[in-house]
């Protein structure tokens, strides 16, 4: 009876130590399970890992040959097309070169010959010299002519004034403005007055005038010589003579003692400086 209260007690002990194990490894079951699940996850997420990171570096080894080919392909293309953009701009400068040398050659030949434009500049140049020796000529016979023109003119204006002033021609008594004794020669105008012959102031008839004129114009070269007018004592080469102003009256005559007021006034002027000069 012992033995069987002593297995019963053994049996209750083991009973409750089978539970006790059984709770302790359900309780270990649940831990281990998850350190298990744990260590699965870990060692398969590290599975993937490597397998991602081979994947990827075996992706970038094919891109990276990928990517090389590609880009040796394109820029075997750039290569392609350089050269042909630079053999094509060589054809064109050669070209360029060949048509310059044809069309320089064409014009200098056919168009504009070389040796007929030379010949035809020297002998435009030679026309032009003489064209400037005709104009230079030219200018000079005109010039000649103003000057002859003006020597006439200045003479007539002279041979006027010695008309004006007669009255101032000296004697063999009385010296006269021009023929100062402290002079040793006699003044031009002198000389002037000496050769004009007197004449009363009148209006010429226009053919005395253009006689005149005729006379003192610019085609007569003999004027150094001879004076021509017609109050000088010389034989004037006009056909027709001056005609002489009208005899007039004596209540003219009476009228025409006395000149107008500006002309004495003039001569007494010029008469003054002349007086001044000598």
């Amino acid at each position: 009876m012992a033995e069987l209260l002593k297995i019963k007690s053994e049996v209750e002990e083991f009973k409750k130590e089978y539970f006790y194990r059984n709770s302790q490894a359900e309780e270990n079951r649940q831990r281990e399970y998850q350190a298990a699940n744990r260590i699965q996850s870990w060692f398969r997420a590290s599975k993937v890992r490597a397998y991602l990171s081979h994947l990827h570096k075996k992706a970038i080894i094919i891109q990276r040959i990928w990517r090389g080919f590609t880009a040796r392909a394109r820029f075997r293309q750039m290569v392609k097309a350089a050269y042909f953009i630079m053999k094509m701009n060589f054809y064109e400068e050669m070209a360029v070169r060949i048509q310059k040398r044809w069309r320089g050659f064409f014009v200098r030949k056919y168009i504009h010959n070389y040796y007929a434009r030379k010949s035809y500049l020297e002998g435009l140049s030679r026309k032009n010299e003489l064209v400037r020796m005709e104009l230079a000529e030219l200018e000079e016979l005109q010039k000649r002519e103003r000057d002859c023109v003006e020597m006439v003119k200045e003479q007539t204006a002279k041979v006027y004034q010695a008309h004006r002033l007669h009255h101032l021609l000296s004697t063999k008594q009385c010296p006269g403005v021009f023929n100062s004794p402290f002079r040793p020669a006699p003044h031009e105008m002198e000389l002037l007055l000496r050769q004009v012959k007197y004449q009363a102031p009148a209006r010429l008839d226009p053919r005395g005038r253009a006689c005149l004129m005729g006379m003192l114009g610019p085609t007569d070269h003999s004027f150094p010589g001879t004076l021509g007018s017609p109050w000088i004592k010389t034989t004037g080469t006009c056909s027709s003579k001056p005609i002489l102003p009208p005899i007039s009256s004596k209540k003219q005559q009476r009228n025409r003692k006395y000149a107008p007021p500006s002309e004495p006034q003039q001569q007494f002027l010029y008469s003054a400086s002349l007086r001044q000069e000598l």
